[in-house]
């Protein structure tokens, strides 16, 4: 597994039942479509889309990042700089902790907020979410379960069970 496999798990799961092509993955995400094609081969030898490519094993992708995204990709806040609001700066997660004064971001030249810096799973996601709210949500998700602290893990976990739940129904 790589980063951008996970990164490509979630936007097969906001296209909402639409089947993209690996020539439409890599447009949307700024990849080049042999990456989103070995990113797909990797995803079906661990299991986690059908052997066609075309459906995402919701469960398997939630344990996955429940249990071993923390592991596997860990992150950790950086020096300060310009970038895109992620892990408990930005929504869904922002809203349910009190007193958050703490601002993490992915670095973006464009980007609105200013705070830790945090490496994104693939360097084209400040972009690629600018176009798909539903993708930064599931990426705001996954950065909390990445390294966030029991609270907020906690707090990602069920957001993420609302998502995949979701999409789950719609596939």
């Amino acid at each position: 597994m790589k980063p951008q496999d996970i990164v490509v798990l979630l936007k097969k799961l906001t296209s909402q039942g639409k089947v993209l092509s690996a020539n439409g993955l890599a447009a949307s995400l700024g990849m080049s479509a042999s990456t989103v094609s070995e990113c797909l081969e990797r995803c079906k030898k661990a299991q986690l889309v059908d052997r066609n490519k075309k459906r995402v094993n919701t469960l398997a992708l939630q344990e996955f990042l429940i249990h071993g995204i923390q592991y596997v990709f860990p992150a950790e806040a950086g020096r300060v700089g310009r970038g895109v609001p992620t892990y408990i700066s930005a929504s869904p997660i922002k809203e349910q902790l009190s007193n958050n004064n703490e601002s993490y971001v992915w670095h973006d030249v464009k980007g609105s907020a200013r705070g830790q810096q945090i490496q994104p799973l693939y360097n084209t996601i400040s972009q690629a979410v600018r176009e798909d709210d539903e993708l930064y949500q599931l990426l705001v998700i996954v950065d909390t379960l990445r390294m966030g602290r029991v609270r907020e893990r906690e707090i990602a976990i069920a957001e993420l069970a609302k998502h995949i739940n979701g999409y789950a129904e719609n596939q």
